[in-house]
């Protein structure tokens, strides 16, 4: 299977962005625990100015790497999720039972049509 990648966007609540800062610091700390060896290649979080908008830009070895991604971050999602708006995009192709684990959320697959 080839890898995934993902861009996750978050529009930051007003007055929540030292809170999703640290947040997200717990994410990274989880993912680099954790993940950094067994599937998670990048996973790299920036924002703007004004920190109102966080984008992270992801890549995982497989669909698996990223089940295994969500089962050690998923409960910080959440939370970020209740201080921000969400919207993603994932690269490459997608099985159907990932699509279906992410039911609902704002997000758009792209598959791959050329490149290098």
């Amino acid at each position: 299977m080839t890898k995934m990648h993902l861009t996750a966007r978050f529009k930051i609540q007003e007055g929540n962005a030292e809170t999703f800062r640290k947040i997200a610091s717990q994410c990274i700390n989880a993912v680099r625990e954790k993940e950094m060896n067994a599937g998670c290649e990048r996973y790299d979080w920036y924002y703007n100015d004004d920190y109102s908008i966080c984008d992270v830009l992801e890549t995982y070895a497989n669909p698996e790497a990223f089940f295994n991604h969500m089962g050690n971050v998923g409960a910080h999602l959440q939370e970020l999720f209740a201080i921000s708006e969400f919207s993603g995009n994932i690269y490459g192709a997608v099985p159907d039972s990932l699509k279906k684990a992410l039911e609902g959320m704002d997000i758009t697959y792209l598959e791959l049509e050329a490149g290098m």
